[in-house]
């Protein structure tokens, strides 16, 4: 079996005026969509970043990797190495707080974005589900949290119609959005996205959840963008009220410190992002609970490596999420599905984006009872729909954004702003 045809969609779907450490997100979100094709007919998808340093380099993949057996994955990661040091990317701004974003991530991205289309040809090829080729299912149903945003009700300049959430500022607002998304997806857990207002009042909304759903697991993730003083103070108005505190304060020795003092689980996606800040973290014990991201970390089997790394140490296991559609979010249910010490409930923005701006068949996945189900259909077990393929891709070359600044996109309502961290 060859690979006959490489093809890199650049995309662009809606997404809300969503508040973090670094801004506001941009009124559309940037994705690639990846067919790859072999010589017996299969398609095998993958989805991943679209900015245009990671696009770059997945479009100049498309011709070398014509002719490559998609199960050679070692030939894969060689012809990956070699475009990227071709490329010599450069950090984009922002990259502190969007790993995936960091030129040290080229090679991994690039791998992860085509290793998920080659592992999905290879089970669509076998007739089999991919979490096969990993292993095998130890669960069927994969738990994901509410994932719960400060947000604004509209974006600056309205570039289109406001969306249904609404504004969410207040500790009544942000429980509402809660109630709405536990009530559509039964979720079993809930995050929220700290480290763009007050801490104090941040912190107010966690205590407000928790009066409100006192069986739900809660956690709150600033995005280090509180100091260690800020971190301190608010573990202590926070009290036992979360499951973890996710990346309150910066850096490894920050978090370090920040246990030392408090005994707290800490979880990270910001300061343990590779095997060697791995290796640094668990002498210093600065973080308790490793974020996985197979987009940054390399694949869906180098996701089971770092699984199986967080065992030998102890140490528990989440999935990390960014802006995505359906193709991604069936690719970490499938490695998911394939860890048995997935101790946590992931993260997902999939509830954020419009039912219209899916790309696969069928429409946006379900989330039921709080879980994504993975079937026994071969592959990813989803189909790539054209039409929404194709209407996406004109959105990409009509909206303007490249890359994605959350720093700018704030200057829009606020001139002044400035990019501090930590702010609080």
């Amino acid at each position: 079996m060859k690979i006959i045809r490489v093809t890199v969609t650049p995309i662009a779907f809606r997404d809300p005026p969503l508040l973090n450490a670094s801004g506001i997100h941009e009124p559309y979100a940037l994705r690639s969509i990846i067919e790859v094709e072999s010589d017996n007919g299969y398609i095998g998808l993958g989805e991943s970043y679209g900015d245009a340093p990671a696009l770059a380099i997945q479009q100049a993949l498309q011709a070398p990797l014509i002719g490559l057996d998609p199960f050679n994955l070692n030939g894969l990661r060689q012809v990956v190495q070699a475009t990227v040091a071709a490329h010599k990317p450069a950090s984009v701004q922002g990259a502190e707080l969007a790993p995936g974003s960091h030129a040290s991530k080229a090679v991994s991205n690039a791998y992860s974005a085509f290793e998920v289309a080659f592992l999905d040809l290879q089970a669509r090829s076998l007739n089999v589900p991919l979490v096969d080729l990993l292993g095998g299912a130890v669960r069927e149903r994969v738990p994901f949290s509410a994932y719960l945003f400060f947000k604004y009700a509209q974006h600056v300049g309205a570039p289109y119609p406001a969306d249904t959430w609404g504004e969410a500022l207040s500790e009544a607002q942000i429980v509402a959005q809660a109630a709405r998304m536990i009530e559509a997806h039964g979720f079993q857990s809930i995050k929220l996205k700290a480290g763009a207002l007050t801490p104090e009042h941040e912190v107010a909304c966690i205590k407000a959840l928790k009066r409100a759903f006192p069986e739900h697991p809660l956690r709150i993730d600033p995005n280090g963008n509180w100091s260690l003083e800020t971190a301190l103070r608010m573990a202590q108005l926070l009290g036992d009220d979360l499951q973890y505190y996710e990346d309150p304060t910066p850096g490894l020795e920050g978090m370090a410190e920040l246990h030392r003092h408090t005994g707290l689980s800490l979880a990270t996606n910001m300061v343990v992002t590779d095997f060697d800040e791995f290796r640094r973290s668990v002498a210093l014990n600065s973080v308790q609970i490793v974020l996985a991201d197979h987009h940054y970390w390399g694949g869906l089997r180098d996701t089971q490596v770092l699984a199986k790394m967080c065992d030998t140490f102890g140490l528990g296991v989440s999935m990390h999420s960014n802006s995505h559609l359906g193709i991604s979010l069936m690719a970490m249910a499938h490695v998911a599905a394939a860890v048995p010490n997935l101790g946590y409930a992931c993260d997902t923005h999939y509830p954020w984006q419009e039912p219209d701006e899916e790309v696969i068949k069928g429409g946006k996945l379900t989330i039921q009872g709080g879980c994504v189900a993975v079937t026994r259909a071969p592959g990813l077990g989803v189909e790539l729909d054209y039409e929404q393929l194709a209407k996406l891709h004109e959105q990409f070359l009509r909206c303007g954004i490249r890359q994605r600044d959350d720093v700018r996109q704030m200057q829009r309502y606020q001139p002044e702003w400035k990019a501090i961290k930590p702010r609080y």
